[in-house]
């Protein structure tokens, strides 16, 4: 029984490029593609080509080295990791490119029925077959949408950290002196950067006036004051005075009912005259 999983084995490798071949046309076949998109497919075929036929050697090779299904597990879940970084890099979404699954499992399987009957092996034999099979493709199909989904959460977060980073923005205005504009809603995670990202970038552009200007703030609660009042004393340590600008009237209106004090807290009704302030206090 050893010898006919090695001569399975070796058939399906012997047959990997017509299998692999087999596999990509059917796929393909009515795939919608644009002028544009056939020419650039056609520059990625040949190594996609190469992606089958590795993947269908891994059968063949682990019905000859049956007895070390550790090695056949780890290079079988390594195809998978490396394939699915690659068609996510070239934006194939998931669900299209787990429909090869069917295709490599029908196409895998009639060329075993076939060498099955042309050398009349044992019924035995096509269990084994069954058992070593199909687990693989299962393993393959797993770390291959491991892959693909670490990979876009990972591009996920970094997206937010981008935007995150662009959503406390402070910019020079004049010589010491920047502005910080505020737009939507500090949650926590915001209100954190929101203290590192002013601090370091007032350090870095040697600021010695801030203005922190909330005009794009709809909504001011106890923990977002809280979270400005915490900057603006931080920013006072490190020697930069701090103005807030822009607060709307019914922001205004809340801050009073929640019985914020700002008796403390330097306000100006916009940009204008706060640079007023801060040119008057640097002149002097």
């Amino acid at each position: 029984m050893n010898n006919e999983l090695q001569t399975l084995g070796e058939f399906i490798i012997e047959k990997k490029h017509e299998i692999a071949r087999t596999v990509h046309s059917d796929r393909m076949a009515g795939v919608p593609m644009t002028e544009q998109e056939k020419r650039e497919f056609q520059q990625l075929e040949p190594h996609i080509m190469e992606i089958r036929m590795n993947f269908i050697s891994l059968f063949g090779e682990a019905l000859i080295g049956h007895e070390d299904k550790e090695k056949s597990d780890n290079q079988t879940f390594k195809w998978g990791r490396e394939t699915g970084e690659y068609f996510y890099k070239l934006g194939v979404p998931l669900d299209e490119a787990l429909k090869d699954t069917s295709y490599y499992r029908t196409y895998i399987w009639k060329a075993i029925e076939n060498a099955v009957k042309e050398r009349n092996l044992s019924a035995s034999t096509v269990f084994d077959v069954i058992h070593i099979i199909d687990p693989l493709l299962d393993r393959a199909v797993y770390s291959f949408s491991l892959t693909y989904v670490e990979f876009h959460q990972k591009t996920l977060e970094n997206a937010k950290s981008a935007f995150m980073e662009l959503s406390v923005p402070v910019i020079p205005l004049t010589k010491g002196i920047g502005v910080l504009p505020l737009i939507g809603n500090l949650d926590t995670e915001r209100a954190q950067l929101l203290m590192e990202t002013t601090l370091n970038r007032s350090a870095e552009l040697q600021l010695s006036h801030l203005i922190i200007d909330v005009s794009g703030v709809l909504l001011v609660d106890t923990m977002v004051a809280h979270q400005l009042f915490n900057v603006m004393d931080a920013l006072s340590l490190t020697g930069v005075k701090s103005i807030i600008t822009g607060i709307r009237p019914e922001v205004s209106q809340t801050m009073v009912s929640l019985g914020l004090n700002l008796a403390n807290i330097n306000t100006k009704a916009n940009l204008s005259q706060a640079l007023h302030e801060m040119q008057l206090t640097k002149n002097f």
